[in-house]
């Protein structure tokens, strides 16, 4: 990459920039907390205190990558509904048919979405009162009448020319019932993934949750126990996913992405009806955006509880006005934790190198981590003066897809993963931890961190092919203390009951297949 030839800003200039507003911004950011549920909850990333009433909404992942197999297109991947229980049964997972779900681009870098690529959801149910299964027999095609409850969607995009359809109808992968339900999950989740117009690609449906991580690490740190690492948290659990594989030039500024290589992404869900309830006590009948997710860990670890609604309502181009959020990025709490309970020393604040990562994108003008990475500053085309602070997962897609990747990404010296956008089998917790304590400014890992969590990998293999993520469990995660599924259960009536369940879907499949022959 080339270096920006563009007069650097000082150190006193952001700053400035970042403090913006100051009293004011405050009062801002304290009114938007008073959002709370209307008819429908409000809702945010599962970090913050609203999330438990509305999964549907929540926004748990958000992944952005050069495609490994087709490196003219970019991949972009959000996850909604946290810790899906395979044996969710009897109504499984589903998108929330009233809410729009978005994932959004910057290639500007003033903090608002250029692009906008939107989801709705419709549910179609066969027999909604004559059957209480999801489906009544083997599904072997999206369009199954066994299926009896099915999902489609429309994909749009708007741009500041307007809104239009990219598809409409498609169809969702259902959740994964079992084996019994569907034996060919891989032949459902190919006919799920839809081509686009302009050479793109698009799916939506269950998958495997990426995100690996152990998160006792909320537990004190692992309680001051480091040879307690090491268990995979989300191993087993799926989550509902949407994805899309747009041309870089569809993305870039001014249609160029060799000039324009940089784009921030965030992703948002928006829901109707959200109720203000402060002394206004006035209502919003339109859409409310609820939640919001950009680098992952920022909502968990950075920002305060006080806040953490309120961020999940704010649009990018507000974050700088929110100062006590710009506080945490600049004086973050997380360091001080490790060095309470594990004494590593907390690098002095303020954190520049983490405004850089979180704020502006990594550039040698943006401050001391002394690289050109991926900074809007470094599109040829972009107006410098409209340039903020905003927090977005930020992709240079100049970068090309590493051969073997690293999954400590920039902090290993490959350039492809994150904070350089996020690869699925990026490890964004001990990345995150090694740049709290600096790694990222000293390019030195910090040793008594080096093992992280000992969660190295996700616990399958992700795909080489669009969409890339894993196929969902079907396995059921419930088990003892000991690790192996328990059962109370008399084995002969766990006969009968398996017995007696096998019945019920031959007749509910032979219902169907009468009700196909007399129509």
């Amino acid at each position: 990459m080339s270096s920006p030839t563009p007069k650097p800003r000082s150190r006193r200039a952001l700053d400035h920039s970042l403090l913006v507003l100051g009293a004011g911004a405050l009062a801002t950011g304290l009114s938007i907390l008073t959002l709370a549920p209307g008819i429908s909850a409000a809702s945010s990333h599962r970090e913050a205190p609203l999330i438990a009433g509305d999964p549907r909404a929540d926004n748990t992942d958000l992944y952005a990558f050069t495609s490994p197999d087709r490196s003219g297109t970019v991949t972009l991947v959000a996850n909604w509904i946290p810790f899906e229980e395979p044996n969710g049964g009897p109504n499984f997972y589903q998108f929330a048919d009233d809410a729009r779900y978005n994932i959004k681009i910057d290639n500007t870098g003033d903090g608002n979405a250029d692009l906008t690529y939107s989801w709705r959801f419709r549910t179609l149910t066969r027999d909604a009162s004559g059957q209480f299964l999801y489906n009544t027999g083997q599904v072997t095609s999206l369009n199954d009448p066994d299926l009896n409850i099915r999902q489609v969607y429309d994909l749009t995009v708007t741009t500041s020319r307007g809104t239009s359809t990219i598809l409409r109808g498609a169809p969702v992968a259902p959740s994964h019932v079992g084996k019994a339900s569907m034996p060919n999950y891989a032949d459902l989740r190919a006919q799920a993934v839809r081509n686009v117009p302009r050479g793109g690609k698009a799916f939506a449906g269950q998958a495997e949750d990426p995100f690996f991580a152990d998160l006792r690490v909320f537990d004190l740190l692992y309680g001051g126990n480091l040879s307690e690492r090491g268990k995979d948290t989300l191993a087993g659990y799926n989550v509902n996913s949407v994805a899309l594989q747009i041309p870089k030039k569809d993305l870039a500024l001014r249609g160029n992405s060799t000039r324009n290589p940089v784009i921030g992404i965030w992703s948002t869900t928006e829901r109707r009806g959200v109720q203000v309830t402060d002394s206004r006590s006035s209502s919003h009948t339109g859409w409310k955006q609820v939640s919001r997710l950009g680098n992952p860990l920022v909502n968990e670890v950075v920002v305060p509880l006080k806040y953490k609604d309120a961020f999940n309502t704010l649009n990018p181009s507000q974050d700088r006005t929110v100062q006590p959020v710009v506080d945490k990025v600049l004086d973050p709490i997380l360091p001080k934790l490790i060095q309470k309970v594990y004494g590593v020393p907390a690098p002095k604040a303020p954190r520049n190198d983490l405004a850089e990562i979180y704020l502006t994108g990594i550039c040698k003008a943006c401050g001391p981590i002394k690289a050109d990475l991926n900074a809007h500053r470094l599109n040829k085309d972009a107006s410098l003066g409209k340039i903020v602070p905003a927090e977005e997962l930020r992709l240079n897609m100049a970068v090309p897809p590493t051969a073997k990747p690293n999954r400590l990404g920039v902090i290993g010296g490959d350039l492809a993963g994150f904070p350089n956008g996020r690869r699925l089998a990026d490890d964004v917790i001990d990345i995150s931890l090694q740049a709290v304590e600096g790694a990222a400014q000293t390019g030195k890992i910090v040793p008594a961190l080096a093992a992280g969590d000992k969660v190295d990998a996700n616990e399958v293999p992700f795909g080489a092919r669009f969409p890339y993520l894993a196929l969902p469990h079907s396995k059921s995660v419930n088990s003892g203390p000991s690790g192996t599924q328990k059962s109370a259960m008399n084995p002969s009536h766990a006969v009968a009951l398996g017995t007696a369940g096998a019945a019920l879907l031959g007749l509910g499949g032979l219902r169907m297949r009468r009700r196909r022959a007399t129509s």
